[in-house]
């Protein structure tokens, strides 16, 4: 009993009654929170930046890492947020998730060593390496660290911890372009991988000292066993059950479809079109970022009194306006491109993620992290960046990479196609706005 009590979260509630967070809770969610986020920062800019300098300038590998490492994160979610949800524990993942992630890390950078000669087995190997590294990543952070968020918080307390769950992904962009750029021209790749390896293995002992799992988790067991469990949630009976959360996963897929046509392009676009050096351009990218954090702080006032469409319907229209001006070649624009579109996705990801969190139940917190996987990774990467990537090989700007060797990286069609799709996005919030009302009264309804 005393062992289940220490490995156990202890509930605090205030004067109105209300679960708050102590301290070391809210320590625990910045630092590992940001750990996890500073990896996927690494995977979404820098990997694209190691492939097009150690590897082949080609967008077209850039494409099969972001599909099928999304598909391999994914269904990752699925199997270790169901074997979480069976267990009602998180922290066990996310003790071994982070130092397996580590080495994950680190056999990614191996393939800077292997033969070049067959360029077809080379690709599939970095493809492969990725996809495991997402696989091994989905334990420790998605089905782990932000399922955990949710069991131990509830409705109408989700506003600062949406905003801090939104504002580390862009801490972590923040990070990796102000520190790694400049790490990475002192000490080149491998030896920064086998750095972050070491930081992750960190991570994992930071678990052990700081988690305790929510006291209220009740094991969610499928009698059909755990495979049946796993792959009952690909028939999205949830969804159908639960219009409000359908139309936020919609959300999520229509507005992230843009967002990938030009965000695993960006760092290229900056070193290879625009012509920063690799440090500089994680300052253009950083920069701008840090101006648009106090926005997120802002917005969770707003969404914990439910106030999410209009913060939507301005993230849009500040996404749209970034997207318009980033491209052109002057560092001033370009860095207010940057800090419009980087409030616009810090914003509406923020408020989607805090409504998607009320909505999920209780007891399929890990599963519903794969649900919203789906439509925020698999989906928007697999058509939006083959979608970035064809516009770069036909329309992008030629170039060349430190070995000489010939492609093209992203140029202003990709950005303005982008801002074009963007608008798309008004017609699911519409539809979610009026399932919220519906929402809203059948919650009181069942409350009387």
């Amino acid at each position: 009993m005393k062992e289940k009590k220490n490995k156990t979260l202890e509930i605090h509630r205030n004067q109105e009654g209300k679960r708050i967070l102590t301290g070391k809770e809210w320590l625990f969610v910045v630092i590992v929170g940001l750990a996890g986020q500073l990896i996927w920062c690494v995977e979404n800019t820098w990997y694209p930046n190691f492939v097009y300098t150690k590897i082949a300038p080609d967008a077209s590998i850039i494409s099969w890492m972001v599909a099928l490492s999304a598909m391999a994160s994914t269904f990752g979610c699925f199997v270790w947020g169901t074997l979480g949800d069976r267990l009602a524990k998180r922290r066990p993942q996310m003790l071994i998730g982070y130092a397996a992630w580590g080495i994950t890390v680190v056999l990614f950078g191996l393939t800077e060593y292997v033969n070049h000669s067959n360029m077809a087995a080379l690709t599939a190997l970095v493809v492969f390496a990725d996809c495991v590294m997402s696989f091994i990543g989905a334990m420790a952070n998605d089905s782990g660290f932000i399922a955990w968020t949710t069991d131990i918080t509830e409705e109408g307390n989700r506003g600062r911890m949406g905003a801090v769950v939104a504002v580390l992904p862009v801490a972590g962009t923040i990070l990796g372009g102000l520190l790694f750029g400049k790490i990475i021209e002192k000490i080149d790749y491998f030896k920064f991988f086998i750095v972050l390896g070491l930081f992750l293995v960190l991570m994992s002992v930071a678990v052990h000292f700081m988690v305790k799992d929510a006291p209220d988790l009740v094991p969610n067991k499928d009698p059909k066993g755990f495979w049946h469990q796993v792959f009952s949630v690909f028939d999205f009976s949830l969804l159908k059950k639960n219009k409000l959360m359908k139309d936020i996963c919609i959300i999520f897929a229509v507005y992230f479809i843009g967002f990938q046509m030009y965000f695993s392009h960006l760092t290229n676009f900056l070193v290879y079109t625009q012509g920063y050096t690799t440090g500089n351009a994680g300052l253009v990218l950083g920069l701008p970022l840090i101006a648009a954090l106090p926005f997120t702080f802002l917005c969770s006032r707003y969404l914990d009194n439910g106030k999410f469409y209009n913060i939507m319907y301005i993230s849009v229209a500040a996404t749209v306006a970034g997207l318009l001006i980033v491209w052109i070649p002057n560092t001033v624009v370009t860095c207010l491109g940057i800090f419009l579109f980087g409030t616009g996705y810090m914003c509406i990801y923020q408020a989607l993620m805090v409504m998607l969190k009320n909505c999920m139940p209780a007891s399929m917190h890990g599963q519903s992290e794969g649900i919203r996987q789906v439509f925020y990774v698999v989906i928007p990467m697999c058509i939006g960046t083959p979608i970035g990537s064809f516009l770069i090989k036909h329309f992008g700007f030629a170039m060349r990479n430190e070995y000489g060797v010939a492609g093209y990286s992203a140029n202003w069609v990709t950005f303005i196609v982008a801002a074009l799709w963007m608008p798309l996005v008004l017609i699911p919030i519409r539809k979610a706005k009026k399932d919220y009302l519906e929402y809203l009264s059948s919650k009181e309804n069942n409350e009387q």
